[in-house]
């Protein structure tokens, strides 16, 4: 017989804030429901579960004869609830005071839900700095699970890591146990017996191990192919039914157990790191290939194996340069954590602090980690996990400016860096919008807010080269793929939800925003824009100079550029304002001096809208006689001064209405990316462009006024009719 060993179970369940509740629900019946009930038939059987604060507010609501078994399992000691921080932020992507309130207050909020002192926390995507230690600990949290692959990256051996090791900083000490990669590939992917031969192997050279499993519970069901592997084919119970057999030298714990048990194994710093594969995620397009492609390679390389534990891809943070939409939600996010902060301080009424509580709930919500980064799963990808960080910081956000604006109507200006890039941004904002502007970069509009619906119109997503677009140009090719119902690791799926997904393959030559300034070839055809020909000068991501002009009433950003068009000089300015008697209009005005006189041009500005789904029957385009042009995936080309985007299921209705005739090009931008269940076409955004060809008059001018009209009635009367229903009720 082997000598005994610990087996600690640790299940992380997790759904994203602003996931359909559709998923919510499909997630509870295919994994967290059976998963729960299975577990109570073997009572002997102790683990440890955490689950974010977005899935259980969610449970507590829609299940509570989950919640209700959950606790009687708490109180007979089979499971041990673990914490973390309330709404699953990646910590390092947040402020450093919001890491500990995060934490806090959801150990505050599961200790009165279940009664257990809550000792131990779960480290959103493991992804960890040697600096949160100190912070974990001021939050009043003992222990946490990484992965063994962070310990190996301290150069430490697979045989040390059976136990559990103290970190320190600034004289605190945590905990962390290392969870096995091995059995992360095993459980439930492999049959039971491979895990029991694996912990025998480890009790034979290691007496009073402790062997840690930590990942997520969506592997018992959600995964693609695990739910009938998992429940219907019994593996779970067979796995269950397997440990019991082998009781008497496994003793299957829980992390607080394992620490009031068996003494710490040392002490480690370990470096700046996260799961495996994340750090080749987060690697630029190019060096993820040749990263992957080497370790892939040499695989069966023994000394490679033995090298590799001392080479790493790249750094978490660095999502944030891969990806610039997740360093503006990372920066909106940031702006408001700071507000919020500094509203605390200044709070003088329980009407304030009420006030400051609600933004500080948004804020937290917004920062769930989902949205932020991008890899096996959808999460950047995905547009409603974007607008829901958006919804949050823009609740927030109107939340705040009510500390600090009296009047019905108002309109303000302010410029400083707020995207964190060393330049200044412009922002413009009333009691009705909020729009960015990037001076440095083509001027462009980057963030535009509705408060009334609480969307960023402009949470756009480029189309970008990702290393697993090979996967899919040879899947595509080959016709090749996974049999659904096979239970295999997301990590190594390959499914396409939609066909000839490989064909779809196109990339943006410029970000995807609004007021984003054209010079075109003359005669230049949409399919021709769209492939990315045809552009003249250096406009489109030039630098612009800014100014400000603020009244009561009024504000304008100036904006003015003097560059290229061909070999020609030629000066732009655009002024974008706001006004309080302007209703939900944004006016913009373009004015184009030293053109070439007598020279045919063919200039256009290019909006984008996102937050409007395409496929839909009632989001669509409309004309300037209000005639529907087709759904909002609609390729449209059309004569008009005046173009429509309908969104009735959120109330949006958003108009371009133009000072000279154009022609109008309207085409989908959609993205082919990964996600749990295969490669999927996402559409992200619409992209309006207006453009004119004229030859320049003599005096070597033209201008043209824009207004953009945000129209959000259709939204209030739904609110009212709800607020009406429910009083009524």
């Amino acid at each position: 017989m082997a000598s005994r060993i610990r087996l600690v179970l640790t299940l992380h369940n997790h759904q994203p804030v602003g996931n359909f509740d559709g998923v919510f629900e499909e997630a509870f019946q295919d994994s967290y429901a059976p998963f729960l009930k299975t577990l109570d038939e073997f009572p002997g059987i102790r683990f440890s579960l955490h689950t974010s604060g977005s899935l259980l507010e969610w449970l507590v609501t829609a299940h509570p004869e989950y919640i209700d078994l959950l606790r009687q399992m708490v109180q007979r000691g089979q499971v041990e609830i673990i914490g973390g921080a309330f709404y699953e932020p990646i910590l390092p992507n947040i402020p450093r005071r919001d890491r500990v309130g995060q934490i806090q207050s959801y150990s505050d909020y599961l200790q009165q839900l279940f009664g257990q002192t809550i000792r131990g926390m779960w480290i959103p995507e493991r992804v960890w700095e040697q600096s949160l230690t100190a912070e974990i600990r001021a939050a009043g949290i003992e222990y946490t699970v990484l992965d063994d692959y962070h310990f190996k990256c301290a150069g430490m051996r697979s045989e040390e890591l059976t136990g559990y090791y103290l970190t320190e900083d600034e004289g605190s000490l945590l905990g962390i146990f290392p969870g096995s990669e091995r059995l992360r590939y095993t459980i439930p992917f492999r049959p039971p017996q491979e895990t029991i031969d694996y912990l025998r192997e480890v009790a034979e050279q290691t007496p009073n191990a402790v062997v840690v499993f930590g990942d997520d519970g969506e592997k018992f069901g959600t995964w693609p192919g695990t739910k009938k592997h998992v429940y219907e084919d019994g593996w779970l119970r067979s796995f269950l039914e397997t440990l019991t057999l082998h009781s008497d030298w496994i003793n299957v714990t829980t992390l607080g157990d394992a620490v009031d048990e068996v003494p710490p194994l040392g002490r480690v710093y370990l470096p700046d790191a996260s799961y495996r594969e994340m750090t080749e995620w987060v690697l630029p397009t190019q060096a993820q290939q040749e990263f992957t492609g080497l370790t892939h390679r040499e695989d069966i390389n023994d000394e490679w194996r033995k090298l590799i534990q001392f080479t790493r891809g790249g750094f978490w943070r660095n999502f944030r340069t891969k990806y610039p939409e997740s360093n503006e939600m990372y920066s909106r996010m940031s702006e408001i954590s700071k507000r919020v902060s500094e509203a605390a301080h200044e709070a003088n009424s329980a009407d304030t602090e009420d006030i400051v509580r609600e933004a500080r709930g948004h804020l937290y919500r917004a920062q769930c980690n989902c949205s932020y980064w991008h890899g096996a799963f959808g999460g950047l990808y995905l547009p409603h996990l974007r607008n829901a960080v958006y919804k949050h910081l823009i609740t927030a956000d109107t939340a705040l400016e009510a500390l600090t604006h009296d009047d019905e109507r108002w309109v303000s200006v302010t410029a400083e860096d707020f995207n964190l890039d060393a330049r200044t941004e412009v922002r413009l904002a009333s009691d009705r919008m909020l729009a960015y502007l990037a001076p440095a970069t083509g001027g462009h509009m980057y963030e535009l807010d509705i408060r009334a619906c609480n969307v960023n119109l402009l949470a756009t997503l480029n189309r970008r080269s990702e290393a697993y677009h090979d996967r899919v140009r040879e899947a595509g090719e080959n016709q090749g793929g996974h049999d659904e119902n096979d239970a295999v690791s997301i990590h190594d799926l390959v499914r396409f939800k939609q066909p000839d997904l490989h064909q779809r393959l196109q990339y943006d030559y410029w970000p995807r925003k609004s007021l984003v300034d054209h010079f075109m070839t003359p005669g230049l055809k949409l399919e021709e824009f769209q492939a990315g020909d045809g552009a003249l000068g250096d406009f489109v991501e030039g630098q612009y100079q800014a100014s400000t002009r603020e009244s009561d009433s009024r504000v304008d950003a100036v904006l003015t550029r003097t560059g290229r068009v061909g070999k020609h000089t030629v000066r732009v300015t655009k002024t974008v304002s706001m006004a309080t008697d302007w209703g939900g209009n944004i006016r913009v005005r373009y004015e184009l001096e030293d053109l070439p006189r007598g020279l045919q041009i063919q200039f256009g500005v290019e909006f984008n809208f996102a937050s409007i789904p395409g496929g839909a029957d009632d989001r669509y385009y409309y004309d300037g006689i209000g005639q529907q042009l087709g759904t909002a995936d609609s390729t449209l080309a059309i004569d008009s001064k005046r173009l429509g985007l309908v969104d009735e299921w959120q109330g949006l209705d958003v108009a371009l209405e133009l000072s000279r005739d154009a022609h109008i090009w309207a085409m989908p931008i959609q993205t082919v990316s990964q996600s749990e269940s295969g490669f999927e076409l996402v559409h992200q955004n619409c992209s309006v462009v207006p453009h004119w060809q004229f030859e320049v008059p003599g005096d070597g001018r033209w201008t043209v006024e824009m207004t953009l009209s945000i129209d959000t009635s259709m939204a209030k009367a739904r609110e009212l009719a709800t607020l009406s229903a429910e009083a009524g009720s």
